[in-house]
């Protein structure tokens, strides 16, 4: 049996419309146009993004805010200079990825003429080069490339994404071209023997990988790599090199292959890793993947809260050093963790390895969903770990990144369920779904249905064209002592589990079915002592979810005096209101009732205060399932 222990958290080609990858993993993502969820966790939250996220963006970026009107501006259409932040062009591009997302399983031709509208001018703001940001156009037309900071490639990997998101949904090229001309200008100005480039705020080396895979052109994959080999060489200049931070804030302090230690900005860090992982698999540069194998470590055994959150500090949005975790005060940014995901995706599927997914899942039930309410209308940009009820949810920010990652994340959510190869298919998520796709030329139909994560009940069936032999490799996730399986019906003797999946290899039948019982007790999670804030206390946790209380449900209790301990009895209700379909906690402090909801469902009814560490008392311990 598998038991991943956390230092921190220890517990007593384009052939898909999804997040295109280098085609060398050793593993390929099922895309998510390959599966559609029906879910009763997930599917909520789906409906929510189409019907009020994407509105909220949509409203943002058009009317509330000039970033549209930058591109009108810099086409030509309107007068004036560049308004708001110099980066605001990448939520546009944001947004765009998240409709054209939208559109691959829920065609709306509203949506597809916004987005002709919007690549219009886009297209007609391109200078003739290839050159596009209207900051620059606008406002600083003879100071392009001079300040590193500036997000001049940052703002152009995420219109590249976009653009190959326009074409995977509808077959379109009038995006993808403004993307290629972007890029060929790029190779023209960048590179062996050119101008030195280190991009203060990675991106673009990832969407020079994916833009490889959808052209088929080398260029570009060669490019991202030149862009990492930057990196570490002193070629960085601008404000943020010349601070207090220094180049260590964005990752340009050593040679990538030599990176060991997690430092400065947390997304920032995140793409560079995402990007690193996609050149590493195309190219084959094992110094790469030692470099993420020990970052890795660095991040997941000293530097994550127990909600797969990362940066801990408000002044660099990033890190500052191991085992410092406040809670009050904890950044975590929602970028942060959605960028947790990409990267712990990459590192599965360069490893085939659950321990990567086991934080993708912690991140993405934790981390990500707590940056956005029920309704899909209000975002949190920082995400604490406690609260005096003055932090809240809000439609929209001057500097909008989040919203708009937002937007682009959720729908593509199915990709991250499956994986697969020529022999082998993995089940990385248990969410709800109906899968197609092709092994061995044989076309495979799986179903899979579950209440997770509120129980561990997961059932699925497997229904070939024909007879076909392969490996179907069942997540057994970290934080499950005890589970057990059956094949049609017969129980599976599970001798060992290996890399975290329970592996079962046969020749699969139409109708074939399989039940996974993952065991799901609540758990008190212990911070390593190292971690100062969080000594004599516990937070709650069963299965992916991590709880914490509000003052709303524990209204005659002062929750900063709650106290726990391992003989409380936790009763697994049913949540109300809001809560509905949820899965609440509730227990007992001397006379009190208490109530634990799931994290990321705070802040959706009354301010009020929070926690998630509580105060702990050792004692023996009892819980009832």
């Amino acid at each position: 049996m598998k038991k991943y222990i956390f230092l921190i958290f220890q517990i007593f080609g384009i052939t898909s419309a999804s997040v295109v990858v280098a085609q060398s993993y050793q593993v390929q993502p099922i895309p998510f146009n390959q599966v559609s969820i029906e879910d009763g966790f997930w599917s909520p939250r789906l409906k929510s993004h189409s019907l009020n996220t994407l509105q909220t963006c949509i409203h943002q970026t058009r009317d509330s805010t000039e970033r549209i009107n930058n591109f009108k501006k810099a086409a030509g259409l309107l007068e004036g200079q560049h308004q708001g932040i110099y980066f605001d062009d990448s939520d546009v591009y944001k947004a765009m990825e998240g409709i054209a997302y939208s559109l691959i399983n829920n065609p709306n031709p509203e949506y597809e003429k916004l987005l002709d509208d919007w690549i219009s001018y886009i297209a007609k703001s391109q200078q003739a080069d290839g050159y596009l940001n209207t900051f620059y156009t606008l406002n600083h037309p003879d100071e392009r490339w001079t300040d590193m900071e500036k997000h001049e490639m940052y703002c152009g990997g995420h219109m590249i994404e976009a653009a190959i998101a326009h074409y995977q949904a509808t077959g379109k090229k009038s995006f993808l071209d403004v993307a290629v001309k972007f890029a060929d200008y790029l190779d023209d100005t960048f590179g062996p023997g050119k101008q030195h480039w280190v991009p203060g705020h990675e991106e673009i080396e990832l969407a020079l990988v994916k833009l490889y895979h959808t052209t088929e052109n080398k260029k570009y994959l060669d490019l991202a790599r030149w862009l990492l080999e930057e990196r570490g060489h002193g070629h960085g200049k601008g404000g943020i090199w010349e601070s207090e931070w220094g180049p260590a804030y964005c990752q340009d302090d050593v040679p990538v292959s030599e990176i060991a230690d997690i430092k400065g900005h947390a997304v920032r860090a995140m793409y560079l890793f995402t990007g690193m992982a996609d050149v590493a698999s195309e190219m084959n540069i094992p110094e790469y993947v030692d470099a993420l194998k020990r970052v890795w470590e660095d991040v997941t055994q000293r530097n994550m809260y127990v909600t797969g959150g990362i940066g801990s500090s408000r002044s660099n949005e990033g890190f500052t050093e191991d085992y410092d975790l406040p809670n009050k005060t904890a950044y975590c940014e929602t970028c942060a963790s959605i960028g947790m995901v990409f990267w712990n995706n990459r590192m599965n599927l360069l490893s085939k390895d659950a321990k990567y997914v086991d934080i993708l899942e912690r991140s993405l039930y934790n981390g990500v969903l707590s940056g956005v309410n029920l309704e899909g209308n209000l975002f949190f940009y920082v995400n604490p770990l406690e609260s005096d009820g003055d932090h809240h949810r809000q439609r929209w920010f001057g500097c909008a990144c989040c919203p708009s990652n937002i937007s682009r994340f959720v729908p593509s959510i199915g990709s991250y369920i499956y994986l697969k190869n020529d022999n082998e298919v993995f089940v990385n998520l248990y969410i709800g779904n109906e899968a197609n796709f092709k092994l061995a030329n044989t076309n495979v139909h799986l179903t899979q249905k579950t209440n997770y994560p509120w129980d561990g009940e997961i059932a699925i069936s497997i229904d070939p064209e024909t007879s076909v032999p392969f490996n179907l490799k069942l997540r057994i996730p970290g934080w499950c002592k005890s589970f057990g399986a059956s094949l049609n019906g017969k129980t599976i003797e599970v001798s060992s589990i290996e890399d975290g999946y329970l592996s079962i290899e046969r020749k699969w039948a139409p109708g074939d079915k399989i039940a996974l019982s993952l065991e799901m007790p609540v758990e008190l999670i212990k911070a390593d002592d190292r971690v100062a804030e969080n000594k004599n206390k516990r937070a709650v946790q069963r299965g992916p979810l991590v709880y914490c209380v509000e003052q709303i449900d524990n209204a005659t209790t002062n929750i900063d005096e709650i106290t726990i301990s391992r003989n409380n009895i936790f009763t697994i209700t049913q949540g109300e209101g809001k809560l509905n379909n949820m899965k609440v906690l509730t227990t007992t402090d001397k006379a009190n009732k208490l109530t634990f909801i799931p994290y990321f469902a705070w802040d959706n009814r009354e301010p009020g205060k929070m926690e998630v560490w509580i105060n702990y008392k050792n004692q023996s311990s009892l819980y009832t399932n």
